[in-house]
């Protein structure tokens, strides 16, 4: 018997058996199309997570108060907060190129009988350049005339203005929060953002502006920092941390402030999502590995039904090897088949499940190239043992079978 008589004399009695046949590929099916899944949507979740990042500049610093360990942000005669002297002080750093102190707070813009929650950021008008928010939708980015005067004026992120004005021009609108009047003067374009410190989801007004004018704060939340270049992060966040370090130390020698690296965070997420892929995909791994051992069982039992068939053919003159791989050959195609529609089922979840996450859609060749490889090794070695023990049957004793 040649290969493709056993081929089609295998496809015969997948066929024969239909229900139970697809019953049997459905372990496959499911752990093919998991694995596929799994990995997809942790790609796309790491792609969203680093775009995140991106959005906000590569080569930025952040710099807030450890409140973990005391650090304080608000109030006045806060000893252990940043202050508007550490940006002076880190403005001297060799590595230091732009940089500006900040404060934040939450609160409700109005416009008209619209509202929205948002994050409002008192910065200096370098901001703009540091957050990689240059590029305006309308408008323009306030001065430092405007911050040195505390002059109420607002850019909003792309966002807030669509809650607001809904694609209406707002370039000199008046927004009110916490019941003051600010001046609309300009909209960031789209970044794309989400989560926690949206860039979209923020208002920016001048620093001082904030500082005395609606937050009363005389401290920092934060200090934005932009380095020289993207290889020197690691020195300028050294320079950062040691000077700092100086003012900003506990009696018990610990640290009052944070620094955070844009390089180190997407580090970090690359790492963190590489082992949760892998952890996924392992996970849904155990499917195929369910799925091989029903198909296993199932074979045991088409070998058992078929004893008769197997003593007749042996009796006319089939070889061992012809009944080993016409059994092997079965098994192979029930996981192909199921491999097959797992990678359809596998793309369609992936693309469900991203869009209800809002997270990109990655379909990736070589999870569907490790899956599908996967399935075939299962039909090969679950598939084995019965193939083996058809094929070792003896004529007499098969005929004989009832």
């Amino acid at each position: 018997m040649t290969l493709a008589d056993s081929f089609q004399s295998a496809v015969r009695a997948i066929a024969a058996n239909k229900l139970r046949s697809v019953l049997t590929m459905l372990g496959v099916v499911i752990g093919v199309g998991s694995v596929i899944a799994m990995i997809g949507i942790g790609e796309g979740t790491k792609q969203k997570s680093l775009e995140n990042i991106r959005v906000m500049g590569t080569d930025m610093i952040t710099v807030m108060p450890d409140w973990r360990r005391g650090g304080q942000s608000g109030g006045v005669g806060s000893g252990m907060a940043l202050k508007p002297e550490d940006v002076e002080d880190l403005r001297k750093l060799p590595t230091v190129k732009l940089i500006s102190g900040a404060v934040r707070s939450n609160d409700r813009a109005k416009f008209g009988s619209r509202s929205h929650q948002t994050s409002i950021l008192g910065v200096e008008p370098i901001m703009a350049v540091i957050r990689n928010a240059t590029k305006l939708h309308s408008g323009a980015w306030f001065t430092e005339a405007d911050d040195a005067l505390m002059e109420r004026k607002a850019v909003l992120g792309y966002l807030v203005y669509d809650e607001l004005f809904k694609g209406e021009n707002a370039i000199g609108a008046t927004i009110k929060i916490k019941g003051q009047n600010f001046e609309v003067i300009g909209v960031v374009d789209y970044k794309g953002g989400s989560g926690f410190m949206n860039p979209d989801d923020q208002i920016y007004i001048p620093l001082k502006t904030a500082q005395q004018r609606l937050m009363g704060k005389t401290n920092l939340d934060m200090i934005s920092v932009q380095a020289i270049s993207t290889d020197l992060m690691p020195i300028a966040q050294t320079q950062i941390e040691d000077t700092l370090a100086i003012k900003r130390r506990s009696a018990a020698g610990e640290n009052l402030f944070r620094v955070f690296n844009q390089g180190e965070m997407i580090q970090q997420i690359q790492t963190q999502t590489q082992l949760l892929g892998f952890l996924l995909a392992g996970i849904a791994s155990v499917s195929l590995l369910v799925g091989g051992i029903g198909i296993m069982n199932i074979m045991l039992v088409s070998v058992t039904e078929r004893t008769r068939e197997i003593g007749l053919r042996k009796a006319i003159g089939a070889k061992r090897e012809g009944i080993l791989t016409q059994f092997l050959l079965e098994s192979v195609v029930m996981c192909v088949l199921g491999g097959a529609i797992g990678i359809v089922l596998g793309w369609l979840a992936t693309r469900v499940v991203a869009k209800s996450l809002q997270v990109p859609p990655v379909v990736n060749t070589t999870a569907i190239v490790m899956a599908f490889g996967f399935s075939v090794l299962v039909g090969l070695f679950f598939g084995l043992y019965p193939a083996l023990r058809a094929s070792r049957l003896q004529p007499i004793e098969a005929l004989r079978y009832e």
